[in-house]
């Protein structure tokens, strides 16, 4: 009995132990449950309470819906490889499993499996799991996804913008819209396309600057009018419309296929779209029963100037367009509408400076006895009008006045204050003689106009004595006429003086008796002055070139001072070069350089003014027959002013064996050979040409060349059939 004690006492602690082990299980707050292996699959035996808690069922609950979670096994072959090899194995496994719960929604858990050890260490066939709830962390690892993706998609909408930005600092491309929509078609949408509203709408590629949208233009249909004077409701609005005026200032939506009033924007825009989002080339991927496109506004500062359309990626219309992408396709519109509101204004302001830089640059005098050139050209970085202004005119039979002037700035004050300051000296010459009198009312009138520019010039005359001539000047703040007398410079600093409105204490003249072959050079600073070189280097640079030039004639001496000191000009340039003919010209003259070049207004007197640089040019290089060139030139010249734009460009050149003529002009369009206008006169000017030149042309970088060889000899016959 010794002995029983003891034995009884263990197997009650065993029991204990089994007991202890199996209530702290069922306590445990885990979810946890007891399987079976049967025929290579588990089947449940036991669960504890917080399986039942949390599943909302116990073992039969859970042998219910066994089969759902072997369906599942089987749609996932690799899972179901991977839990077989364990239970084979007798090794733990670890599976991702998505149960259902009692009320019907799901449990995404992850379930770790273990065997239990057999007394015999033969394969395990009880295997205890432990189930892990996976919904918060896989709510927090949603939530970390989404982040990452909101900031991903910040970053390629700041990214997308900034190229936008870029590709709109080049707004001369012609492919500059289409560059952006391709850009956008990568990034944000299945397809995207620029319209521009001027006079109608016109899908386009690029902004043309010579000629940017106006916003202003007829509707695409007109409103048709029942018998009652009221204009019919139509079935669908037309939205394009409504955003084309400002009605609307948010995107709106157009049914691809839907029926909008004929001939309305919307009908236009829809078929556009339409024929451009879904052809292959076009890269259309919205499904085709899903026709639905958004339509953004494209804003200028007062109207409306085109359209940003767009095919969302997946269809959906605007409920198709992300937040993120929605703000980067409303700030590429806005940002378009910018430049082409900028380039509309500058277009304005560039028209409306070269009408009055046409008003006001002076065709040259027929001055008699001297040898008379001028040049002018504005910077190209400006709006082509700046405040440098010459006036060369025949006061008097045997009197010629010549001023040249340079009013502060670039802009379209500056030309007018040009213009003003032109027709007061100019006026007043005519009244007085004198240079220095005629700029002390000039300076009493311009304060009394409170004229907002600061302006110099330099107002001279040049009278015919007998054997000669003498030039009276004065100067308002203006740089000193050169005068070149056998080879040296000087600089006529006389007569200096405040800027025009400051002379309160009253203008002198200063003169000097000039004789044959003496030249006078009226400048500019634009002509001297770089970044590089300072004002007094500038005027000893230009006094060296001048001592040094061997060209008997104005245009030659004009020419080559060009060539050698404004060959890059970095501001407007104006220069008036005077030469007292010599009788020893002829003597000399093969010594002149054999290139002229002259700037022109585009204007009609253009015309004249290039056929007297020919006549002269063909006198100071003993050109025979210059009737053909003159012919020639005119022509050319009058296409240019008719069906150009901007400045034109004449350059004379001698090949030796006849005369080249080029001109220049802003329109890139070819010249075209016609058989004249039908109900009009003209229309021959090309075949002119051809009958008495080889004529060729090319692009250039403001526009293009025509160019002309006239053969030398008279007028050829006249053809016969």
């Amino acid at each position: 009995m010794s002995t029983a004690g003891p034995a009884t006492t263990v197997e009650r602690t065993v029991d204990e132990a089994v007991d202890l082990h199996a209530r702290a299980l069922a306590a445990t707050a885990v979810p946890m449950a007891l399987f079976e292996s049967r025929d290579g699959m588990l089947s449940v035996v036991w669960v504890n309470d917080a399986f039942v808690r949390s599943l909302g069922y116990g073992v039969e609950g859970a042998l219910a819906r066994e089969p759902a979670v072997r369906q599942e096994l089987e749609q996932d072959p690799v899972r179901a490889g991977q839990l077989a090899a364990a239970l084979a194995a007798g090794q733990p496994f670890t599976p991702t499993f998505s149960l259902g719960r009692g009320d019907g929604t799901r449990f995404v858990c992850q379930v770790h499996l273990a065997p239990v050890p057999t007394d015999d260490g033969s394969t395990p066939t009880s295997w205890v799991a432990a189930f892990q709830d996976m919904t918060e962390q896989l709510s927090h690892d949603a939530e970390q996804a989404a982040l990452v993706e909101a900031e991903r998609r910040e970053r390629r909408s700041l990214g997308l913008i900034a190229q936008v930005s870029d590709l709109l600092m080049d707004v001369d491309d012609p492919h500059a819209l289409r560059e952006i929509a391709m850009l956008l078609r990568h990034g944000v949408v299945a397809w995207a396309g620029f319209f521009l509203n001027d006079r109608g709408l016109r899908a386009a590629d690029g902004v043309d600057p010579a000629h940017p949208p106006s916003g202003k233009g007829h509707r695409h249909g007109g409103d048709v009018y029942r018998l009652d004077g009221r204009a019919p409701r139509p079935s669908t609005p037309d939205v394009v419309q409504l955003l084309l005026d400002g009605d609307r200032d948010r995107p709106v939506e157009i049914q691809l296929d839907a029926g909008y009033p004929q001939n309305s924007a919307s009908a236009w825009l829809a078929e556009h779209v339409g024929t451009e989002g879904y052809r292959p080339s076009g890269g259309g991927t919205v499904l085709p029963e899903d026709r639905r496109a958004v339509v953004y506004p494209v804003p200028g500062r007062r109207r409306v100037l085109g359209l940003l359309a767009v095919l969302p990626r997946g269809g959906g219309g605007l409920r198709g367009v992300e937040p993120s992408t929605t703000t980067v396709l409303e700030l590429t519109a806005r940002r378009v509408g910018l430049v082409l509101d900028n380039a509309r204004l500058y277009d304005r302001e560039h028209r409306l400076a070269e009408t009055l830089q046409r008003a006001m640059l002076p065709q040259q005098a027929e001055v008699d006895g001297l040898d008379v050139w001028t040049y002018y050209a504005p910077n190209s970085e400006n709006v082509q009008v700046g405040g440098d202004w010459y006036d060369v005119l025949q006061i008097a039979p045997d009197v010629v006045g010549v001023v040249i002037g340079d009013v502060v700035g670039h802009d379209v004050e500056a030309a007018a204050t040009m213009g003003q300051l032109r027709s007061v000296v100019r006026s007043y010459s005519f009244d007085i003689t004198t240079p220095g009198p005629v700029l002390e009312r000039v300076d009493q009138l311009v304060a009394g106009m409170r004229v907002p520019r600061s302006a110099g010039l330099v107002l001279s005359t040049l009278t015919r004595r007998e054997g000669g001539w003498r030039l009276d000047y004065s100067r308002a703040g203006h740089l000193p006429v050169l005068h070149v007398r056998k080879g040296v410079a000087t600089e006529l600093r006389g007569a200096g003086g405040a800027l025009i409105g400051f002379g309160g204490s009253g203008r002198s003249t200063s003169s000097v008796e000039l004789e044959p072959g003496d030249v006078l050079v009226y400048y500019t600073d634009g002509l001297i002055e770089r970044r590089d070189r300072g004002l007094r280097d500038g005027l000893a640079a230009l006094a060296d070139v001048s001592s040094r030039i061997t060209a008997r004639d104005a245009a030659g001496i004009g020419e080559e001072l060009l060539s050698r000191l404004a060959d890059h000009p970095e501001d407007d340039v104006a220069v008036v070069v005077v030469r007292v003919p010599d009788p020893g010209d002829l003597v000399e003259r093969a010594r002149s350089p054999r290139r002229r070049r002259w700037s022109l207004p585009s204007e009609p007197a253009s015309i004249g003014r290039a056929r007297h640089a020919v006549v002269r040019t063909c006198q100071a290089w003993e050109i025979p027959d210059a009737a053909n060139a003159e012919l020639v030139v005119s022509e050319l010249v009058a296409n240019a002013v008719l069906h150009g734009y901007g400045h034109v460009s004449l350059q004379l050149y001698d090949t030796g064996d006849g005369l080249r003529i080029e001109v220049e002009d802003g329109n890139p369009a070819p010249p075209v050979t016609t058989d004249g206008h039908p109900g009009r006169v003209g229309g021959f000017g090309m075949q002119i040409v051809e009958r008495l030149a080889d004529w060729g042309w090319r692009q250039s970088r403001g526009g293009k060349l025509v160019w002309a060889k006239v053969r030398p000899g008279q007028l050829p016959p006249t053809a016969r059939g």
